[in-house]
């Protein structure tokens, strides 16, 4: 029997990482942990005043990925999870940082606390990282229409842009990380992205029981 995979969906705000999940889970059977946004009660304050809330933001979303990450990493059961632990300390908080929203020492505390708490998870087979242009990712916020999302800056959408590639060209170099682009992603018209994802799962995880 193989053992049980785990495959992160990481993507900037809007890129359709939620729905990939839900979709990739439903097709493979897999289990789905989706991230905990519409439960945090930070994001009001945060997006009215970055400064004043990004420390305990990002704080919230780690505490709350560690959770699941380590349920995932006990779990006998193969899972998808939507955003990993690692793209809030190298994304998030690190451009809150560089845009003068958290300061060095938090900063750097925060950096602590995630090395704590990662050294006891279990990391993901393959992060599929989702990538679209910020115009594009302005238009699906618009449209699913949270009202805690209509103050996001599109400096601030650049930047995490920004931080995702170079991410993404550092995390190539030890671990399975494929790049899919999403602009034309509308699973409801077209399937052709969940069919790219799926080979691209196909590919690196030599799943061939899965596929045929």
């Amino acid at each position: 029997m193989a053992p049980p995979y785990f495959v992160g969906i990481a993507g900037n705000i809007g890129v359709g990482k939620t729905t990939m999940t839900r979709e990739l889970a439903k097709e493979l059977g897999w289990k789905a942990y989706y991230e905990p946004v519409i439960e945090n009660p930070y994001l009001d304050d945060f997006y009215a005043d970055m400064p004043r809330w990004a420390f305990h933001l990002q704080v919230y979303f780690l505490s709350k990925r560690f959770q699941t990450q380590l349920e995932i990493s006990e779990s006998n059961s193969s899972c998808i999870q939507d955003r990993t632990i690692y793209e809030d300390v190298e994304i998030f908080a690190r451009t809150l940082r560089d845009q003068g929203c958290m300061d060095e020492r938090d900063y750097q505390n925060y950096r602590d606390f995630f090395g704590i708490m990662t050294a006891h998870l279990k990391s993901p087979n393959l992060i599929l990282y989702l990538r679209a242009d910020v115009d594009t990712l302005l238009e699906r916020i618009r449209s699913r229409g949270r009202g805690y999302e209509t103050t996001i800056r599109r400096d601030y959408l650049e930047a995490l842009n920004q931080a995702y590639d170079r991410w993404a060209a550092s995390r190539q170099k030890y671990t399975r990380f494929a790049v899919l682009d999403s602009v034309h992603f509308d699973p409801e018209k077209d399937r052709t992205l969940i069919e790219k994802a799926k080979e691209i799962l196909y590919r690196e995880l030599h799943l061939k029981t899965l596929f045929g």
